[in-house]
């Protein structure tokens, strides 16, 4: 079952909670007063998704899930407060590294949206914490039905890195890892509303954030998860850009590890080569001609000489 725990002082607040959640089958609702009961909880059961109150008697929400922190990592952490002021926002992700912020009062759709991709990070961790091939790909293909428009990119991206990797010198034993994190890659967009992933216009600078989150998040789960350094770095760094305007550490050149910079070539290439919600896949040439001017601005310019074959061979099988 899956154990969502709530902590709050107030009575009003846990009726709530529990109306909200009252026809979610599939959760385990469980109510905790203040923040020794919840430690309590924790200790004792496996708990999917912590959700509490900031501004309670004795321990502070903050406090508690930075010690939920200790005790079980892999809990994702969420806070709630009628106090929704920057600082606290910020020592929430600082000190405990909340998954999300809720304020109160709280809209009913938004808290049980917010909870349950709370429940998918979790069940996420769980399944790549047995690293099995099967379990992985699934995870990734379980991922792409949030966007309909990269169906197959996951697997299209394994297959043109690990190419591309090849012909530069990667061991098999790096193989795998690569195809691990092309499958992977953009796994932290589990926690991104569909509404922005599929969203037909240019996504608002609120919206953008969100998005370029998504390498954290995803390396986050990877981490905990226990997968390879690799694996990690494709994730975490696959949006960085080779003259260092990329995301998310504004990494350049080889500060990039070169499993990022394989599958940054390889995903570009097929989100080029592929419909997107907001247009048609470009022809081959046009594909070729926007990489080339992209190249050491985005690329490595050794990559890309060796990617030329690669992308020929794709559209002769096409």
């Amino acid at each position: 079952m899956k154990t969502v725990l709530f902590v709050d002082d107030e009575i009003l607040i846990q009726r709530a909670v529990q109306r909200v959640f009252a026809e979610e089958e599939d959760i385990c609702l469980l109510i905790a007063s203040d923040g020794d009961e919840a430690l309590d909880i924790i200790r004792t059961k496996e708990v999917w998704v912590v959700v509490t109150d900031n501004q309670m008697p004795g321990l502070g929400g903050i406090e508690l899930l930075e010690r939920v922190r200790h005790i079980s990592p892999a809990t994702v952490r969420i806070m709630m407060t009628a106090h929704a002021d920057l600082k606290t926002a910020i020592d929430a992700i600082n000190r405990s590294e909340a998954f999300r912020f809720v304020t109160k009062p709280w809209d009913n759709d938004d808290l049980r949206s917010v909870v349950r991709q709370g429940v998918e990070r979790y069940g996420l961790i769980k399944t790549l914490s047995r690293g099995e091939q099967g379990a992985i790909r699934s995870i990734a293909q379980t991922i792409e039905l949030k966007d309909p428009y990269t169906r197959g990119h996951c697997d299209r991206v394994a297959e043109y890195a690990s190419a591309l990797a090849r012909r530069y010198g990667i061991p098999e034993e790096g193989i795998v890892h690569i195809t691990y994190g092309s499958w992977l890659h953009d796994c932290g967009k589990i926690g991104v509303p569909e509404s922005v992933l599929n969203s037909p216009e240019r996504l608002g600078q609120a919206d953008l954030e969100i998005v370029c989150r998504h390498p954290l998040w995803g390396a986050e789960v990877a981490r905990q998860a226990g997968l390879s350094p690799m694996v990690v770095n494709i994730i975490l760094y696959h949006h960085e850009k080779y003259d260092g305007s990329g995301y998310p550490a504004g990494l350049k050149g080889e500060e990039i590890p070169i499993e990022a910079r394989i599958v940054a070539i390889a995903d570009v290439f097929d989100a080029l080569y592929s419909d997107r919600p907001y247009r048609k896949a470009y022809a081959f040439d046009r594909v070729v001609e926007i990489m080339d001017e992209m190249t050491e601005t985005s690329f490595d310019p050794r990559l890309m000489e060796l990617f030329q074959p690669v992308a020929e061979e794709v559209r002769a099988n096409a």
